[in-house]
């Protein structure tokens, strides 16, 4: 089957197939499976109550511990959390735990099931900056506490990079908008267009009324090195993953791209590219294949559509076109492509002001904290926030 852009490649489970798999699961006390899991999602009793057909019990419980249930069932790296500590794979492999979780959100979405029920809002005002995932749920956790929750996004979309940077064919816009809704339903309260530091400040939020303010901007803007520089050709994934969601049809592809980079936002860019039409796709990072920072899944995908990947390389210089790398070995590698994207890492567009804010009611998650900079992390860091803030104003009451 010819993959596409704006399908999603991922096949869910049938239900004979998601209860056989479940079926796999050794039952362990203290699941080590869960342990792992930086959302707290608890796969060992979601997987537990699937193997015994109690369907909606596993998805309350994914719902009640990760709200994002459905986004990372689809895009966490499995394999070096979950999956990585299931003791199954003394056996023969892992339980699939992530396929399982996308069953299990995807049959609560098909039945309009509604796992969490709202609570009465009758707590102090919080102001989240941000709709990404730590923002989402940061939002939903202090909501489920009776807190009055409003989150404010720069942009038209909600959802940050889930909405406009990971690509359509590994998370539709219709989950995201899904668990969006989920949270809404919880009395969250959404305004987009509405910058930070321009449209609303610290001030004008603590005049009306917000005791605790979340900044939860994330890592949005891509960073890049001198030898770039003022260059045409250049587009950073960042912008790249962002143009190619929100142009749709209009997005026209160089025929000859370079991506630079080795992680997951590196992988995405190249498939993308491919997915787009591009005709010939190369990536090129300075880690080498046995320590490569992308996911399994993301570098299968970018194998199976004919990408090439140079491992091992640095770039070294830019000059008519042509970029040169060099490696350990002092081997040189040239390539002259149509367009190069720059995937380096992300930063944050925040000004040194705010990002140093030193007030007891100013709270920051997600990438702006350290921990890894993945959607899983982000999330883990929001449920923290969460309770911080709580804590802040008083705790349970």
């Amino acid at each position: 089957m010819e993959k596409k852009y704006n399908d999603e490649l991922e096949q869910c489970y049938t239900p004979l197939l998601a209860i056989e798999e479940a079926a796999r699961c050794l039952l362990c006390n203290d699941a080590p499976c869960s342990q792992s899991c930086p959302a707290g999602t608890d796969p060992g009793k979601f997987i537990r109550s699937l193997r015994f057909r109690n369907l909606k019990g596993a998805i309350e419980t994914i719902r009640t511990n990760n709200i994002l249930g459905s986004s990372c069932s689809r895009i966490c790296p499995t394999e070096k959390y979950c999956q990585l500590a299931c003791s199954r794979t003394a056996i023969d492999k892992p339980i699939e735990i992530g396929k399982l979780q996308q069953f299990l959100t995807d049959y609560e979405k098909k039945i309009n099931f509604k796992a969490l029920k709202p609570v009465p809002l009758t707590k102090e005002k919080i102001a989240i900056i941000g709709s990404g995932p730590s923002g989402l749920t940061a939002g939903a956790q202090l909501a489920k506490e009776g807190y009055k929750v409003t989150i404010f996004e720069k942009k038209d979309k909600f959802g940050g990079w889930l909405q406009y940077g990971i690509p359509p064919f590994r998370l539709g816009e219709d989950i995201i908008d899904y668990e969006i809704d989920l949270i809404k339903d919880l009395g969250v309260t959404f305004i987009n267009n509405c910058e930070f530091n321009k449209d609303i400040t610290v001030d004008s939020l603590e005049k009306e009324g917000f005791k605790a303010i979340l900044i939860a901007t994330g890592f949005d803007y891509g960073k890049s090195i001198p030898l770039f520089s003022g260059k045409d050709s250049i587009i950073s994934a960042v912008d790249f993953l962002t143009l190619a969601k929100t142009s749709k049809e209009q997005f026209k592809i160089d025929n000859n791209i370079l991506v630079i980079g080795g992680g997951d936002v590196a992988m995405d860019a190249a498939t993308t590219a491919k997915l787009l039409g591009a005709q010939k796709v190369k990536v090129v990072a300075r880690e080498n294949m046995d320590n490569f920072p992308a996911s399994e899944k993301e570098l299968s995908l970018a194998k199976e559509l004919k990408i090439s990947i140079y491992d091992g390389f640095t770039p070294l210089e830019y000059t008519n076109n042509k970029i040169t790398f060099i490696n350990e070995e002092k081997d040189t590698l040239v390539l002259s492509p149509d367009k190069i994207i720059l995937a380096l890492g992300q930063k944050s567009s925040l000004p040194e002001n705010i990002l140093n804010l030193k007030k007891d009611n100013i709270f920051f998650s997600g990438d702006l904290v350290p921990g890894d900079k993945t959607v899983v992390y982000s999330i883990k860091t929001g449920k923290e926030i969460a309770q911080k803030i709580i804590s802040y104003l008083g705790g349970d009451r």
